[in-house]
């Protein structure tokens, strides 16, 4: 390691042990480089998981907010030990924190025992007594606390390297170089996975802010390819089994009862919505029942202005 690295790891340190001290501070601005910087150590073991051990990028997003929720539960330099470990055992590890995010996702999951043995790992990693039966137990705040870190950190801190890999993977699957592709889009996989443990986010929360933001700043511009029509019904199923009842409203293009709908218009109860969809890019694509469906946000027309076309891909 050289004096570079040390020296940002030990500035990494600080500022990480500053920032927990007044985490809970709503008041408190952090740039997103302090915030990159804050979180060093998750990225680069979130990196090892999916660049390294080749694990599931989605799947491993949850692995870390799980790790970083056992961190603030009071398990000390959950990160750091996670990283000292070799490859194998991070994967080891990895296993059981998936067996962790079901058992607290099922209300259904099967005990076998009480016994650490279980997820023997994770029990001599946080010299705790921590067994499914504690993940169990404990379902109802992990779940809330797990799915908080995602939104709040994981897909905040991630999300580029995640797309990084997205990009390398397709990239690999047509025989291009990585270089040669252009940026990629967000697809609906990011958002979906988080759903499919049962952690999908919760926007309901944004509902008492809504007349603080203005309609236009909730909304997003929605198009469909010509001769794949999508329903009202469609969509309204696809973000709600995703983010549960997140939308005021949806405006569909009206047509004749012989055409089809070539674009729509979402009112979400939060901006956030918008954030956690487009995460840095443009537009996002996603498929819904193998239909592609683009959104971007809504920019109004200004007065004078001809209406906007549809963005087709």
């Amino acid at each position: 390691m050289s004096f570079f690295d040390v020296e940002k790891t030990e500035e990494s340190l600080r500022i990480r042990a500053v920032m927990l001290l007044v985490m809970d501070s709503s008041s408190l601005f952090i740039s997103p480089e302090d915030f990159v910087l804050f979180h060093a150590m998750d990225r680069e073991l979130y990196t090892l998981l999916v660049t390294n051990i080749l694990r599931d990028p989605v799947e491993s997003m949850q692995t870390m907010a799980l790790w970083l929720w056992l961190e603030r539960a009071g398990c000390n330099n959950v990160i750091k030990k996670i990283l000292s470990l070799p490859h194998v055992l991070i994967n080891e590890l990895a296993d059981e924190a998936v067996t962790c995010l079901k058992c607290i996702s099922n209300t259904q999951f099967l005990l076998s025992s009480s016994e650490p043995k279980e997820i023997p790992l994770t029990h001599s990693l946080m010299k705790k007594e921590i067994s499914l039966q504690f993940f169990h137990e404990n379902r109802l705040s992990a779940k809330v606390g797990v799915a908080k870190i995602v939104t709040d950190v994981c897909i905040k801190a991630f999300t580029d390297i995640l797309q990084e890999v997205m990009r390398r993977n397709v990239a690999q699957n047509l025989g291009k170089s990585p270089m040669t592709m252009v940026s990629p889009v967000v697809d609906h996989s990011l958002v979906y996975g988080f759903a499919q443990l049962g952690l999908g986010v919760d926007t309901s929360q944004g509902r008492t802010q809504v007349n603080e933001v203005p309609p236009d700043d909730r909304t997003m511009f929605v198009t469909f390819s010509k001769g794949y029509p999508v329903a009202e019904t469609e969509v309204r199923e696809f973000f709600t089994a995703i983010l549960g009842d997140c939308i005021e409203s949806l405006h569909m293009q009206e047509v004749k009862p012989d055409e089809q709908s070539l674009y729509a218009r979402i009112v979400f109860y939060t901006p956030s919505v918008i954030d956690l969809i487009l995460k840095g890019v443009t537009k996002a694509k996603f498929t819904i029942n193998g239909k592609h469906v683009w959104m971007r946000k809504f920019v109004p027309k200004r007065l004078g202005s001809s209406p906007p076309l549809p963005l087709l891909p």
